[in-house]
């Protein structure tokens, strides 16, 4: 059984369902999870990676497919 949760991203950001907002045991924040100094530049690292992989001629390791394949 769920004890509770710590939610920071939402369904139709930047609205929360009311329904959230009345619940004893969530936590609800920000968008803001990876906003520290080490996730930034974790971020900036994986976008390097990704984009030299691709100048290399190579599948990014982050690559996003579509849902219909395209």
């Amino acid at each position: 059984m769920l004890g509770g949760a710590g939610l920071d991203v939402y369904e139709r950001e930047p609205e929360i369902e009311a329904g959230l907002r009345r619940l004893d045991n969530v936590v609800l924040a920000p968008h803001l999870g990876s906003a520290t100094r080490e996730g930034r530049i974790a971020m900036g690292e994986r976008v390097l990676i990704n984009i030299r992989t691709h100048a290399d001629g190579y599948t990014p390791p982050d690559r996003v497919i579509p849902a219909d394949g395209l």
